[in-house]
């Protein structure tokens, strides 16, 4: 019950996303009528030109010329529709799937810290990359598939109704047992393809964290540790894959086999007819290509079903992550452009977890000018008050005041902008120092620049890289020393003047002198 209701969720999610291609949906589906249109007439200009050649001496050209000419059209025409449906179905799932990636990319600027506290980036990254792609992959086969291989079936058998009722009647009866077989089978395989998108998250987020804490890895002698770890995350993806993976390949021969079954009653229902007389050859020519017709819109849905429970169970996957709550954008009160630095901490009372306080009746005033230091061993709450005066989470009793005015009435971007902030896990992004000193002021000049990195120390080593400011440095400044790294935070910090500035073991690398 719990898998459906997030199947259907996934659904009405990917409905949603949908909307703005509705046009494009219906080109999709006059395309593919057209698709089915041209294949179901082929098999009866086929039947009519055996009609038309049926005994020595009576083969009827003018019968024959005008089968060809059907069958050249009606394949001609089914190119050309099949070449357009291919454009739009394609059209459409590339471009939901932009849609939603660029929600996820959205989504992640307006979740809380404590959202991304709380989770492992591999395992958001393999969201964001991994399911998508596979919840593409999905779209895409059921535009393509889904529906195409309903309106087959349907269509077939109404032809059959009309040519001959007991031969339809014969397919109608036994339909059902290939459904059922494959609702049976695929109502089963969502848990795997479920439990294999997200050991495959949790296996990216073991990479990602193994990537990069690889030099203390190897410091530590702890490779044998992490391999036989990811052995054992790897292993339980091995088994959830080929438990997915096999429920989901007997959908196909299963079906299959029951549809060569409807095949074969038709041919033997057909065979007496003819004998009697009751239909011509042609028309049992048609019923058999209508009948391997019939079959295998079946098995392409079975695979189709496949695919899509593996594709919703990604979907639910990304949807589950769009719905989280958003960090709210603080009050609507209107600050001054300038701030005095007044920090006030009233009887402030702290805790992640409600069962383990952490900060309890702080209270802290710092005047404007003032510099202050917050001393204290490992895990006291220095780096919360951070989180606190910022924001990233809010104070269970108590406030903070900014002069004089609670944070909690201030827009959070208003007052994130009031100050600066060098952390000691230093953050560069990949692009050139110059960018990245520039970070916080995007229009600032090259003067001010250079002026803020001589101010940190910083201008003496870019002059010494290669293309000096104009450098590249890459993922998380991989390429510099720690030191570096932290030098060019201060100046980024330096470049932007706030009112208040906040250190959190920012020269924790540098070298005594410049510090």
């Amino acid at each position: 019950m719990k898998t459906t209701k997030k199947t259907n969720a996934s659904l009405r999610h990917t409905l949603t996303l949908m909307k703005p291609y509705r046009f494009h949906v219906f080109l999709s589906i006059l395309s593919a009528v057209m698709v089915v249109g041209a294949q179901l007439l082929i098999p009866v200009f086929c039947g009519n030109a055996i009609d038309g050649m049926v005994g020595a001496g009576q083969v009827n050209e003018v019968t024959l010329l005008w089968a060809i000419l059907g069958v050249a059209l009606s394949m001609l025409a089914g190119a050309l529709a099949q070449m357009l449906l291919s454009r739009i179905n394609n059209r459409i799932a590339f471009s939901v799937c932009r849609d939603v990636r660029n929600r996820v990319s959205q989504k992640l600027q307006r979740l809380p810290i404590a959202y991304l506290d709380s989770h492992k980036t591999g395992d958001v990254v393999s969201r964001v990359v991994s399911d998508v792609d596979t919840f593409s992959d999905g779209l895409l086969m059921g535009f393509t598939q889904l529906f195409s291989g309903a309106l087959t079936i349907l269509s077939i058998v109404a032809i059959m109704l009309a040519l001959n009722p007991v031969i339809a009647l014969a397919v109608i009866v036994l339909t059902p047992l290939s459904i059922l077989v494959a609702r049976f089978i695929s109502g089963r395989i969502h848990r795997f393809f479920m439990e294999q998108a997200t050991v495959r998250g949790e296996e990216t987020a073991l990479i990602n964290e193994l990537i990069e804490g690889g030099r203390t890895v190897r410091v530590f002698g702890n490779e044998a540790q992490s391999l036989a770890h990811f052995d054992e995350v790897n292993g339980r993806l091995q088994t959830a894959t080929q438990n997915a993976v096999f429920f989901s390949s007997l959908v196909n021969p299963t079906t299959r086999l029951l549809n060569n079954i409807v095949y074969a009653a038709v041919a033997i229902i057909c065979s007496f007819y003819a004998i009697g007389g009751a239909i011509s050859v042609g028309i049992v020519s048609v019923f058999l290509s209508y009948a391997s017709q019939y079959a295998k819109p079946f098995n392409d849905i079975s695979g189709v079903i496949t695919e899509l429970q593996n594709a919703f169970a990604c979907a639910s996957r990304v949807f589950e992550f769009l719905d989280e709550a958003e960090e709210d954008g603080g009050g609507d009160l209107m600050l001054p452009e300038t701030a005095s630095g007044e920090v006030f901490f009233s009887d402030v009372s702290f805790s992640y977890v409600s069962e383990r306080p952490l900060i309890s009746h702080l209270t802290l005033s710092v005047h404007s000018g003032e510099r202050v230091a917050i001393v204290g061993p490992t895990g006291c709450g220095k780096t919360t008050l951070i989180n606190l005066l910022m924001r990233f989470y809010d104070v269970c009793e108590g406030a903070i005041l900014l002069d004089g005015i609670d944070l909690r009435q201030m827009p959070r971007k208003a007052l994130r902008a009031r100050y600066g902030m060098v952390l000691q896990d230093t953050w560069l992004k990949t692009g050139t120092v110059r960018e990245n000193i520039a970070y916080g002021k995007p229009d600032a000049t090259d003067e001010e620049i250079i002026s803020a990195a001589k101010a940190a120390h910083a201008h003496s080593f870019i002059r010494r890289l290669p293309q000096g400011y104009d450098s590249e440095i890459l993922e998380n400044g991989s390429n510099l020393s720690a030191g570096q790294r932290q030098l060019l935070c201060i100046a980024r910090a330096m470049l932007s003047l706030p009112p208040m500035l906040i250190l959190d073991e920012a020269t924790s690398s540098i070298d005594t002198r410049t510090e």
